[in-house]
């Protein structure tokens, strides 16, 4: 069995992305480099880190990790899903039927991708997720939950206290909700920055901490200082959406996908009063 050693976590904070990747236990089974993974979400490996954010988190080989909205692409799931298959469980938190055509879509193409390769996907787990309206997983069973780029939507649509109570209920005491999200501007509101698709920070963490977590860790691995956070299109400037199309494109490659930042949270306990409805 290999487990992270508990002091790595805190030295992750000192690392830098390449020496986390370096250090992850990942590595050995060689899934970065492995053949079923596709070319656009290798591509994206250098802006997202996925050993060095998956070891900060602290998945093992025996965890049950739910993620939330995995999408068509299934960046991490190519990763986690092999990862855990034999000794935990991949659960893929996916939409509902009342999600827009779009979305439905790629839950569509996800399911496809499942059945199309048993010998990866034929142990993953699919629930539904919406808020707070479905247990994405049994209560009190996942070691860890984990969502990217996800909470800002949320916040804007007023979704965020039923995904965090989703989440607080499904998670083992001790568990833990990993988050990364779009790292917003600190000399302006949330308000004033959300319809760009960034989250201010202190902002995220204090929705998360009143409904119910606390703080236990925090990595810079998917920081970039090149993003200043004030582009024409908001975050979707930026690769890989470009939104912007040709429009100064060279300029927004050079700055790479967009600063964000990577917590590790945990519930205090398993049924806080202010999770009840």
């Amino acid at each position: 069995m290999r487990f992270l050693a508990p002091l790595l976590a805190l030295a992750l904070l000192a690392c830098t992305p390449a020496q986390m990747q370096s250090d992850s236990p990942l590595r050995p089974h060689g899934l970065l480099a492995a053949p079923h993974r596709t070319p656009v979400n290798v591509a994206r490996d250098p802006f997202r880190h996925p050993f060095g954010t998956l070891s900060f988190f602290g998945i093992r080989e025996d965890s049950v990790v739910v993620e939330i909205l995995p999408g068509s692409a299934g960046y991490y799931m190519e990763i986690l899903a092999p990862f855990v298959r034999d000794q935990g469980l991949y659960i893929a938190a996916s939409r509902d039927a009342t999600a827009a055509p779009q979305y439905l879509a790629d839950h569509q193409k996800l399911l496809a991708r499942l059945e199309a390769e048993p010998e990866l996907y034929g142990k993953v787990r699919v629930t539904q997720f919406n808020a707070g309206l479905h247990d994405i997983a049994p209560p009190g069973s996942a070691d860890f939950v984990l969502t990217f780029r996800n909470l800002h939507n949320w916040v804007e649509r007023d979704e965020v206290e039923g995904a965090l109570r989703a989440f607080h209920k499904a998670l083992k005491p001790g568990g833990v909700l990993g988050v990364v999200d779009h790292r917003g501007r600190t000399d302006l509101s949330q308000e004033a920055q959300m319809k760009s698709g960034y989250l201010r920070q202190d902002y995220a963490i204090a929705l998360i901490e009143k409904a119910g977590f606390r703080l236990a860790g925090a990595s810079e691995v998917n920081a970039n200082p090149r993003d200043t956070k004030d582009h024409p299109a908001g975050v979707w400037t930026l690769p890989p959406t470009y939104r912007l199309r040709d429009q100064d494109r060279a300029k927004y490659q050079a700055i790479g996908e967009s600063d964000r930042f990577t917590r590790r949270v945990q519930p205090i306990d398993a049924t806080p009063s202010n999770l009840a409805r």
